[in-house]
């Protein structure tokens, strides 16, 4: 853990020039030590472990296990889920969970074992608590998932007497308030063992993932720049480790916003005489509670059990599952204009058009129709009626402007965040100075969603939050506002460590409140950059900003499969990464993975950079192709986005989702699954026109050749440059876009004597139905012939195609 005064990297925004680079980096020196100051002082500090059982409670959902200098209070929901907390912290105040907590399941029962210890017996998890603190958890047939050894805090030992006994008082009314009092509390370590085969996934979005190999990963939302594979952290970092065993899979989010990391070392099995090595994890945290949700079983009822918790991920508009693209750069309507015809030129569907920061934006964030784009109302009706929706790039920081509307409705009614002497914090570099809403409050929120009136006047149809880590600009270390500032966090108070990891969330619950206010019979559409535990309830992710290479074309499939484990579905980052200009090649075979991905974005910064006629005749012909498929599967993409909202599967799964078993399965970090009918295998390195893909078992069609293939098995399929391969599941039944753009279902022929299944879910529209779902069965006639039924029995009303080996007629019960 490093250390509130070490330097870990130096930004600085200033003018050119030596001098004034120095005079900013004086400056940014200075206000890291004013900054140092104003925190608690760091005292002499003394280390404490629970002490030995002295009894226990019983209570709903499990019961109380008081130690000698601790007590451990276990609940176990109607849900599955299992709740922890140590020295009285409750599950409540939480910004991941939605509502309140759920209720505990009354047949779970606390009960003594062996050795003066006790378990806590319910029908998914079996809990067993050591007369020393260790914890267990279990399958209910006793397979071990997890033993986290007794925790350990670090506590000042500088308290006079009467200070010991008045915190002990605070601590205490806390408890009863069913809260945690405002402050950071003792530093705290938790160590675990997991079984040796374990892997481990989420933390976010990791780029060196989706498996997470030995190492600390460090939860603080950072604005890193471009990045590689191995860079961390990065914009979206939270402590939801999803660790996958024979033994079962185990989901642990450990509820505290606060600085930490998460160490991981994988295990190994012993050969011959040797003895198994355990799978390691730790965890530790400078600050905040010590609890932490557990959730077990199968993946699907894992993240099932998961968005019972922190709620149902929001579903995006149908247009939001479509081609968009940012478009960098000073610019206006004239470029708008002929980006959105070239699209249309050549052919290349295109959804929404994003307008970054530097096109008519006033200083507190939000578009004008002035400057830069005098004609934007009438502009964006115009591509509205074209089926392209312009989203605004929104920015939390507000320049310190007397005479800006943003800036003086703010400050006059105290609505940005403060330092301990009621101050509002500025930061930034002269004349660059910004303040920053203080989203944890009630009152701020509630204001800035009414803010986002205006660019929905001037046509926007949807936000993208950036910026929002929060970024101050100038700042010395990591970029984000002096550590001291105060956070109103709902009424309980508190500082910027607490509140840094929030932040996003909360702005990202801000601006989805405003635009449900707003337009009540729209879903709105918003995407942070930034987030923790619950911010798929209000958009999605845009994951990172990569380094322009094949290195970052991997980092994008790590980025989406982890946050998808975390519960954010909906995520991506940018076609072509972020620091250079791709190569035709790298830049195609991007594009071609991100038609595949939920988040499907292509940018452009000066000069016209990273449309697809800019890289030749080929690359235009091939990344039509992909887009017409990205076209044909909208319906299969409109059924993941509200199974996701049903269920919390993501739509981009790994490719053990099913098998979580099959340890070759676990290891492969080059596919994916799109829902449960299809395999997509990505090209990820330059030259490449065949690869080898790693099957889950049964029977799955080469969606390019029709030619099936039998696993679980590695084989070896074609990846020309025009397609990346995809291979159907056999026995699927995927709703596709026919001709005409009527709904039709692409049946894939189940295995002889097996059957398949197929799922549609028809879109909403723009408002907030919930359609019903259609369920199909595939199976084979007595005469050989593929059918597909409906599970109720009803007529099948859409077209049926049948390909791979026994396609070729169209058949439909």
């Amino acid at each position: 853990m490093e250390g509130r005064g070490q330097v870990r990297s130096v930004t600085v925004v200033g003018a050119g020039g030596r001098w004034p680079r120095m005079r900013a980096l004086r400056a940014a020196w200075r206000g890291q030590r004013t900054d140092a100051r104003r925190l608690p002082r760091q005292r002499a500090e003394r280390a404490r472990t629970p002490g030995e059982a002295a009894g226990a409670e019983p209570g709903p959902g499990g019961g109380r296990v008081t130690f000698a200098r601790s007590v451990l209070d276990v609940r176990v929901t109607v849900g599955g889920a299992v709740f922890l907390g140590w020295d009285g912290a409750a599950p409540e105040p939480s910004y991941a969970l939605v509502g309140a907590c759920p209720e505990p399941d009354p047949r779970a029962r606390l009960e003594p074992d062996k050795d003066g210890g006790w378990r806590v017996v319910s029908e998914r998890m079996l809990v067993i608590v050591s007369r020393h603190g260790a914890v267990e958890m279990r399958t209910p047939g006793g397979a071990l998932l997890r033993r986290d050894q007794p925790p350990r805090w670090w506590e000042s030992v500088a308290l006079e007497a009467g200070e010991q006994e008045a915190g002990e008082a605070a601590a205490s009314g806390a408890e009863e308030a069913g809260g945690i009092a405002a402050g950071a509390g003792p530093r705290w370590m938790q160590r675990s063992e997991l079984p040796c085969d374990a892997r481990f996934f989420g933390l976010g979005g990791r780029a060196a993932g989706p498996r997470l190999r030995a190492g600390r990963y460090r939860l603080w939302n950072t604005d890193a720049g471009p990045c590689a594979p191995g860079a961390d952290p990065l914009s979206v970092t939270m402590p939801v480790l999803v660790s996958v065993a024979d033994a079962g899979t185990l989901l642990v989010f450990h509820d505290n916003p606060w600085d930490g990391s998460v160490t991981v070392r994988e295990g190994a099995e012993g050969q011959g005489s040797a003895h198994d090595r355990p799978a390691r994890c730790e965890v530790r945290m400078d600050g905040g509670p010590m609890r932490y949700w557990v959730v077990a079983g199968a993946p699907s009822r894992v993240l099932h059990g998961w968005a019972a918790l922190t709620g149902a991920p929001a579903v995006p508009p149908r247009w939001a599952l479509g081609h968009q693209h940012l478009l960098r750069g000073a610019g206006g309507e004239r470029e708008v204009r002929e980006l959105v015809d070239g699209h249309r030129e050549r052919g290349l569907p295109l959804g929404a058009l994003h307008l970054d920061a530097a096109r008519g934006r006033r200083s507190g964030g939000f578009p004008v129709g002035a400057a830069h784009f005098p004609g934007l109302r009438r502009a964006a009706a115009e591509l509205r009626e074209a089926g392209v929706r312009l989203v605004s790039v929104v920015e939390p920081g507000v320049r310190a402007e007397a005479g800006d509307p943003v800036f003086d409705s703010g400050a006059a009614a105290g609505l940005f965040v403060r330092d301990e002497r009621e101050r509002t914090v500025r930061a930034g570099a002269r004349r660059r100075e910004a303040v920053f809403p203080d989203f944890t409050d009630r009152r701020v929120r509630k204001w800035w969603g009414e803010l986002y009136a205006e660019p929905l006047e001037q046509g926007f149809a949807g936000v993208w939050h950036t910026g929002d880590e929060p970024v101050s600009p100038a700042a010395f270390g990591d970029r984000t506002l002096p550590l001291s500032a105060r956070h109103a966090l709902e009424g309980r108070g508190g500082d910027h460590r607490e509140g840094h990891n929030v932040y996003a969330l909360t702005m990202a619950k801000a601006g989805f409140a405003g635009l449900r206010e707003l337009r009540p019979s729209e879903r709105p559409f918003v995407l942070a950059r930034a987030g923790w535990a619950g911010i798929h309830r209000y958009g999605g992710a845009r994951a990172a900003e990569l380094e322009t290479g094949w290195a970052g074309l991997r980092a994008t499939l790590s980025l989406v499969l982890g946050l998808g484990l975390c519960g954010v579905p909906y995520a991506g980052p940018d076609v072509g990464g972020d620091t250079a200009r791709p190569s035709p090649e790298l830049y195609l075979r991007w594009f071609q993975l991100a038609a595949y991905l939920p988040l499907f974005r292509t940018r452009t910064g000066p000069g016209g950079r990273g449309v697809p006629w800019g890289f030749g005749e080929e690359v235009l012909e091939h990344a039509r192709a992909a887009l017409a498929e990205r076209e044909r599967l909208e319906p299969y993409l409109l059924t993941l986005a509200q199974l996701a909202h049903r269920t919390g599967a993501p739509y981009v799964r790994p490719v053990w989702w099913q098998h979580p078993r099959d340890r070759a399965l676990r290891d492969c970090e080059d596919a994916f699954l799109l829902g449960d009918a299809l395999l997509v295998a990505p090209v990820l390195e330059p030259g490449v026109r065949s690869r080898t893909v790693r099957l889950p078992a049964g029977l799955w069609y080469d969606t390019g050749t029709g030619r099936a293939h039998r696993g679980p098995a590695a084989v070896r399929v074609a990846a020309p440059l025009g397609r990346i391969p995809v291979l159907a599941r056999a026995g699927a039944a995927v709703p596709v876009r026919g001709p005409g753009g009527r709904t039709e279902l692409e049946v894939w022929p189940p295995a002889p004597g097996r059957a398949g299944e197929g799922l549609l879910i028809p879109d909403p529209g723009e408002g907030w139905e919930r359609p019903v779902a259609e369920r199909f069965t595939v199976r084979r006639a007595a005469d050989g012939a593929v059918v597909a039924e409906r599970d109720d029995g009803g007529a099948v009303e859409y077209g049926v195609r049948v390909r791979g080996s026994g396609g070729g007629s169209v058949v439909a019960d």
